[in-house]
């Protein structure tokens, strides 16, 4: 049995997760597979720390997957600010614009689980303020 590799730092997670995202969403949206589960699950835990390192609040993200699933994914992508801050709007727009993988726009099974996805982001920027691996952002 090979032996398994070295888990990814904080600090690779979230590189992997500003230049990578894009891929891993547009592969991991289109159908269940290893790009999903690793969309969920390296994916999600590069976004929380990336997002966190911008000082995005964890409700943010939440209400952004509640704009995907009220709007649809092109719909949140459009809008000036998805989440607050230049370069976490700049980041969000790139990750929905990749999520729309039909490019139709309307997907409503892709736009669903893309607010699981960032659902689960959230999610995990919760658990890492609330175990102390971070400072809630903005003190």
């Amino acid at each position: 049995m090979a032996p398994s590799p070295a888990p990814l730092t904080e600090a690779e997670l979230a590189d992997r997760a500003e230049q990578g995202l894009p891929v891993l969403l547009r592969h991991g949206l289109s159908g269940p597979g290893p790009q999903r589960t690793a969309l969920f699950g390296d994916g999600a835990v590069g976004a929380a720390v990336l997002l966190a390192r911008l000082d995005v609040r964890p409700r943010a993200v939440a209400a952004l997957a509640g704009l995907v699933r009220a709007g649809g994914t092109q719909a949140a992508a459009a809008l000036a600010e998805p989440l607050p801050g230049p370069r976490a709007t700049a980041l969000a727009q790139r990750w929905l614009i990749a999520a729309d993988v039909s490019g139709a726009g309307v997907d409503i099974d892709t736009d669903e689980t893309t607010a699981r996805w960032l659902t689960a982001v959230a999610d995990i920027m919760g658990l890492r303020v609330a175990m102390g691996r971070q400072n809630p952002p903005g003190r």
